[in-house]
């Protein structure tokens, strides 16, 4: 899942669970949508990306830096957890949202689509609520 700021979630998916989760940031990046601003064109992309440690491979700072996104990845061995605190409690608190959700906690439907179009109707739920306060 990809999150703005506040801890909207902007894309979600699914993979395998013996997958890696460096394999998810491509499609989920690319899946990003347009943003309408106020002034100007549509944002394709965002600004900068922060991740955890699990994301620190090379290739990927390149593909982000290709693009235009500025990664703020954890390196393995020089930087600590603590510094992103600030930025990980956002994302740990928007799966905190889906998984308030019963139907998320555990996996209940046998083929992938149904799971994720579950998994995307509990985010846009989350949007509409969170949006309308």
């Amino acid at each position: 899942m990809l999150s703005d700021r506040a801890g909207m979630p902007l894309t979600v998916g699914i993979s395998a669970a013996n997958t890696h989760d460096s394999h998810a940031l491509k499609p989920l990046v690319n899946a990003l949508p347009a943003i309408r601003s106020r002034r100007g064109l549509r944002r394709r992309k965002p600004a900068k990306l922060h991740a955890d440690k699990a994301y620190d491979i090379p290739q990927l700072r390149v593909w982000l830096r290709r693009r235009g996104i500025i990664p703020r990845i954890a390196r393995k061995g020089i930087d600590n957890s603590e510094k992103l605190g600030k930025h990980r409690w956002v994302i740990e608190r928007s799966i905190a949202w889906l998984t308030g959700y019963r139907r998320l906690t555990l996996r209940y439907e046998h083929k992938p689509s149904h799971y994720l179009a579950f998994l995307t109707l509990a985010a846009t739920l989350t949007c509409y609520k969170k949006l309308t306060k």
